[in-house]
């Protein structure tokens, strides 16, 4: 349906036959995706969907989108070999461009919104959590002599301190490190557009101000803060690094710290919550830091339960 290099501007040639058998449905197809769909991660998400089931509805000669039925839309969704939570967002997906299009008048009705996806309900998170040891080992094993090596400590600091994604770490400006009340402070885009000031702990305040110093880059305030390191070299571009590029520097930096677990770009978000909670933070507060919309949310980010577990397990005398 939309190759990935086609996504963000989405030409009327990748909207495929079934979803635009005419250019109503096509014009309709292509807003549901550009000016519908603002965020880039969800809109490749809902592209994947969109195509997947176009090549389903194919080789059942579905055609034209008119022809979709709810019995289809079910069929899908039940032969769909994936986890609960993806099947629950594909149909999502199916649902919102149904929406967009019979909101158009390109077909009478949803024939997704009748359809009952897997039920699904989870009280804690799947997302691997460290340690506060595990969090300092980590964080010593970086040589903090060496420039990238600054970089990565700031970087890990910023998600473990102040709760902060991955793709709001990675959109920081170096003007968004800014001093308040004599304090380092750091200005977060976090996802949804949404504007959220933290201010740095003490240790995360150092690390910073060692990178910055470091890195001599304080005369770019529009420059980004955390900048891709040349191959193989101690040497900074002009470039932000990529939401890949700290992925694949958390797994080389766990690896050389002798860590097992396989831990993410979100596990400082996770690990952070959790070691706040543990040492006497409040669920609210953290919601507040965390810049989450619920409390709910917040709650599967808790992993304190995970230590009474092992404490309780050991218990077993054999």
């Amino acid at each position: 349906m939309f190759a990935p290099s086609q996504l963000e501007l989405l030409p009327a040639a990748s909207v495929p036959a079934l979803l635009a058998p005419d250019a109503r449905a096509k014009a309709r197809t292509l807003e549901f995706f550009t000016a519908h769909i603002r965020n880039p991660n969800t809109r490749k998400a809902y592209a994947r969907a969109g195509q997947h089931f176009a090549d389903w509805c194919a080789r059942f000669g579905i055609g034209d989108v008119r022809q979709v039925q709810p019995v289809h839309v079910a069929l899908y969704v039940e032969q769909l070999d994936l986890a609960a939570p993806s099947v629950k967002q594909r149909l999502a997906a199916l649902r919102a461009l149904f929406d967009w299009l019979v909101v158009g008048q390109v077909m009478p009705i949803n024939p997704a919104a009748a359809v009952r996806g897997p039920r699904y309900s989870v009280k804690t998170g799947k997302t691997p959590v460290l340690s506060a040891s595990e969090v300092r080992d980590l964080v010593e094993s970086i040589d903090a002599e060496s420039l990238v090596g600054m970089r990565d400590r700031a970087l890990i600091g910023t998600m473990v301190y102040t709760f902060a994604r991955v793709g709001a770490v990675t959109r920081l400006r170096v003007e968004d490190v800014y001093t308040q009340r004599r304090r380092l402070w750091v200005r977060l885009d976090e996802k949804g557009g949404k504007r959220h000031e933290m201010p740095c702990h003490h240790r995360l305040e150092e690390w910073l101000y060692d990178y910055l110093e470091a890195a001599g880059i304080a005369d770019d305030p529009g420059g980004p803060l955390f900048r891709s390191a040349r191959a193989a070299t101690d040497t900074l571009t002009s470039r932000p690094m990529s939401q890949a590029d700290v992925y694949r520097m958390i797994r080389r930096r766990a690896e050389a710290a002798g860590i097992a677990t396989a831990i993410g770009c979100h596990s400082f978000r996770a690990t952070g919550i959790t070691e706040y909670l543990l040492n006497g933070g409040k669920l609210e507060i953290a919601q507040q830091m965390a810049n989450h919309e619920s409390s709910r949310t917040t709650g599967l980010y808790d992993r304190r339960g995970d230590q009474i577990k092992l404490n309780e397990v050991e218990r077993i005398g054999i």
